[in-house]
């Protein structure tokens, strides 16, 4: 299996498994072989595939757009483990999810500690998962700026999530995004210093970029 990252305790798998460039993780703790898979796209069969020969423990789902979810229900049917969202997104999944995560819940797997971090903005219930030094950032926080947001308001929201909540973490954190290229928190810290030294129209919304925007 292609692995995106390893060390001692640690393997980290990440698939683009649909159209739209979903990445879906599996995190597996090496001292168990237990895992976790982050998100449900399109592609169900490509990450259970990646995940075979590792006990799948539950799916995390970062937030309820369509495209983070189109395998859903063939994930839910073939695996049959615990699926979970954060409660303020849980009404728009193909099904209720088994558990809620919200701020600051941990959730065991082997010996490593998956915590959770409520990032609202691009979604109410937008929800980034940590593990060490590896950030899960679902669609809050890519290369170059913030996730989409719907509105002004919504792109207030997302910037606070992220500098108020994924920017505590250490420089060298690595954010692996819901669709493209991993970054580090270091990184998205200098280019948001950017961002922030300049004034913005009070009606931006939608895709913004860090240093165009």
């Amino acid at each position: 299996m292609p692995i995106h990252f390893e060390d001692a305790t640690i393997r980290i798998h990440k698939v683009v498994a649909s159209s739209y460039g979903n990445n879906a993780y599996i995190i597996v703790s090496k001292a168990t072989g237990e895992s976790i898979i982050i998100d449900t796209p399109q592609e169900a069969d490509k990450v259970m595939e990646e995940a075979q020969g590792t006990t799948v423990k539950s799916i995390l789902i970062t937030h309820n757009h369509f495209d983070h979810l189109e395998g859903f229900d063939a994930f839910k049917g073939k695996l049959q483990v615990p699926i979970a969202s954060h409660a303020s997104d849980a009404d728009k999944l193909p099904s209720p999810p088994d558990f809620t995560m919200a701020d600051g819940d941990v959730i065991a797997l082997g010996d490593l500690s998956v915590r959770a971090i409520h990032t609202p903005g691009h979604t109410p219930g937008s929800t980034c998962v940590v593990v060490g030094a590896h950030l899960f950032s679902g669609d809050t926080l890519f290369p170059g700026g913030p996730g989409r947001s719907g509105s002004p308001e919504a792109l207030q929201e997302i910037i606070a999530s992220i500098t108020g909540k994924l920017f505590a973490l250490p420089d060298d954190t690595a954010v692996y995004p819901g669709h493209g290229d991993d970054t580090t928190i270091g990184q998205a810290k200098r280019e948001h210093a950017d961002f922030a030294s300049r004034s913005h129209p009070p009606d931006l919304k939608g895709d913004v970029l860090w240093a165009d925007s």
